[in-house]
């Protein structure tokens, strides 16, 4: 039963990943904004449903290891796993890809989280400043959308209509974030309770199976992205994503019940976490292209990083 539950939620994962990346595109030509904003808001937060409901269930159960292995785990997959695949298949023009500003954000919000992790667990403040800053990002996002919508009705001196309809649009985007979270959890209970019946810890559970699992939304969509072009999709997906993880996961899971870091975690995970997110500089600074070499390079290294968790 566990296999077909893990064969099933990847069927599923395929097929809402796709809904959700038509959908956000057809979104962003009606509404006139960028497709970068949509896979940032609607896109990142619809696939990272799975690490709310995961981490939040984890700490009401008293298995913190379990909640922060998730995220942590999760947004190095995100980078390494996420990118790289697609990278290695399709590969991922970043000419186009405006997020600089964005992708600091993430940045910042991967040194709050390990500053405050350092300190030893993560509180009700602690989650309170994390929302705080969620917020204030998504204010940022939409006036960047406000601007972009009024510079372009601007200069045609109204929003282009597209052949897009909105009823198809609401269907594939309720497509994708009902069915990802669907398929991440019929994936992610299955390879659980394989591991679980192993006898493997529960923090490396969380930084493998769950991880990799609730990262698969992000993978389905990622890859779908590649490969129909839309390298805004592809990487605004990736670094959003990791935001809400950081500031919106762990910080409404921190207004619940305080976590506790385990010192696996200073050690070690944090710094490959915060690496994992600074090896993306040169891609979105300096616009190289992440084309297949590099994104083999990624997998080689997210593969090394989880066989040196068992070992």
């Amino acid at each position: 039963m566990d296999i077909l539950y893990v064969i099933g939620g990847f069927v599923i994962l395929l097929i809402a990943g796709d809904a959700l990346v038509r959908g956000a595109v057809g979104l962003s030509l009606k509404l006139g904004i960028p497709a970068l904003i949509v896979s940032l808001t609607i896109v990142a937060f619809g696939t990272s449903a799975p690490e709310l409901l995961i981490s939040i269930k984890a700490a009401l159960d008293d298995a913190a290891g379990l909640a922060l292995g998730n995220i942590v785990g999760s947004n190095i997959a995100n980078v390494l796993l996420v990118l790289g695949l697609p990278a290695l298949f399709f590969g991922i023009s970043t000419q186009d890809a405006s997020c600089r500003q964005n992708y600091m954000y993430m940045i910042l919000a991967s040194v709050v989280f390990v500053v405050m992790g350092l300190l030893g667990s993560f509180t009700f403040i602690n989650g309170a400043l994390m929302l705080f800053m969620l917020a204030a990002i998504l204010f940022q996002a939409y006036r960047h959308a406000s601007q972009s919508r009024a510079a372009l009705k601007a200069a045609t001196d109204e929003i282009p209509q597209t052949d897009g309809v909105w009823w198809k649009i609401i269907i594939m985007l309720a497509v994708g974030v009902i069915g990802l979270p669907l398929g991440a959890n019929l994936l992610v209970e299955g390879a659980v309770n394989i591991a679980q019946r192993a006898g493997i810890d529960e923090a490396v559970i969380g930084l493998t199976m769950v991880a990799i699992g609730t990262s698969l939304p992000e993978l389905a969509t990622t890859v779908m992205a590649a490969y129909r072009k839309e390298a805004d999709v592809a990487i605004g997906n990736a670094i959003g994503s990791n935001i809400f993880n950081l500031l919106g996961v762990i910080g409404i899971t921190s207004l619940i019940t305080a976590l506790p870091v385990s010192p696996a975690f200073i050690s070690f995970d944090f710094w490959v976490m915060l690496a994992s997110s600074l090896v993306l500089f040169p891609f979105i600074w300096f616009k190289f292209d992440l084309g297949k070499i590099w994104g083999a390079l990624f997998l080689v290294v997210y593969a090394a990083y989880i066989w040196m968790l068992f070992v």
